[in-house]
């Protein structure tokens, strides 16, 4: 597995593992079992960026990671998050006190069964509490032992630069692929100028970038992406069309088009490592196989051409979710 470099030196793999999907957290039920056995191929083939959240699942995520990283801590980059608070009837309220920052980290580093965090992130910007107490409270937790690098998701530009001026941020992690570019106006600038690395979540668009979804009832009945505008029934009509110039060069590769959208990210920026979740050992190694193409200056140029920033059609989110971002 190739590396790459961050910020503040941190290296880990050129491409990560994104946990969410293991607990049922948006795509519905599953098997325990599986996921810890893809979070251990991950590591078998030298992915170290291991993330997670404790929002994930209510913290039963980070039980899972931690029990599968138990035996094998010294190979993994641990990433996680704090910052959303969910309620039993759903709601959710954006946290980032001082006092709350230190009682998540105990909380997570209790769930996770270690010691120290290698990265953690504020999941989401919580515009009532000034940016620097929060990083503030999280370079105590560095100073003490319990985080060694500390990153941000989802933040604005002006969040960034308060946050980076308090301590240097390694990462930002925010979703990044071909049908969600917003990123590449203001915030990919900012971060290289500044020396943050970049972390893409969902690199392949909720796996709709796979090529593998026509239409609604290729979702499980629970999958909450149902609930998310760009699955809506008369966005995925017309979204499946963008499918048709990634599976033309896959095909000229003799790869998956999944493989083609990660490689696209990989090609942006030697800074940024993209995290494509999954919960099958199978489709690990598949992700991991993308940091081995090479794309062309025509097949890059192409793939801009049929995704232009804003084509996408429906919001990344649903609309309630919207305003947390970009803080």
């Amino acid at each position: 597995m190739q590396r790459r470099t961050l910020g503040n030196g941190l290296t880990v793999s050129a491409i990560g593992l994104g946990c969410m999907d293991m607990s049922g957290n948006l795509y519905g039920v599953v098997d325990d079992s599986q996921a810890v056995a893809a979070i251990h191929k991950a590591i078998d083939i030298g992915i170290d960026m291991i993330d997670t959240s404790d929002s994930y699942a209510g913290g039963k995520n980070e039980e899972l990671v931690g029990g599968a990283i138990a035996d094998r801590r010294d190979k993994v980059m641990l990433a996680s998050k704090f910052g959303q608070v969910r309620h039993p009837d759903g709601k959710m309220d954006i946290v980032g006190t001082p006092e709350y920052v230190r009682s998540a980290c105990e909380a997570s580093l209790k769930r996770l069964g270690v010691d120290h965090i290698d990265l953690y992130y504020q999941h989401r910007v919580d515009g009532s509490t000034p940016i620097e107490d929060t990083i503030g409270e999280m370079v105590k937790l560095k100073d003490e032992g319990k985080i060694k690098y500390i990153g941000l998701s989802e933040a604005g530009a002006d969040t960034i630069r308060r946050a980076h001026a308090v301590h240097p941020i390694a990462a930002l992690q925010t979703e990044y692929s071909l049908w969600s570019r917003e990123v590449e106006e203001e915030i990919l600038p900012l971060i290289k100028d500044l020396g943050i690395g970049y972390v893409s979540y969902s690199p392949l668009g909720r796996g709709f970038l796979t090529g593998t979804i026509d239409d609604r009832e290729d979702l499980e009945e629970k999958d909450g992406r149902l609930g998310h505008p760009r699955f809506a029934a008369e966005n995925i009509e017309k979204n499946k069309a963008l499918i048709a110039s990634i599976r033309e060069i896959a095909d000229g590769h003799g790869v998956t088009p999944a493989q083609v959208a990660i490689a696209w990210v990989m090609a942006q920026d030697e800074a940024i490592v993209p995290i494509p979740g999954t919960k099958r050992p199978e489709r690990v190694v598949e992700n991991a196989a993308a940091a081995d193409i090479t794309l062309s200056a025509d097949e890059l140029s192409a793939l801009d051409g049929a995704f232009p920033p804003g084509i996408a059609q429906g919001t990344r989110y649903p609309a309630g979710h919207m305003p947390l971002l970009g803080i």
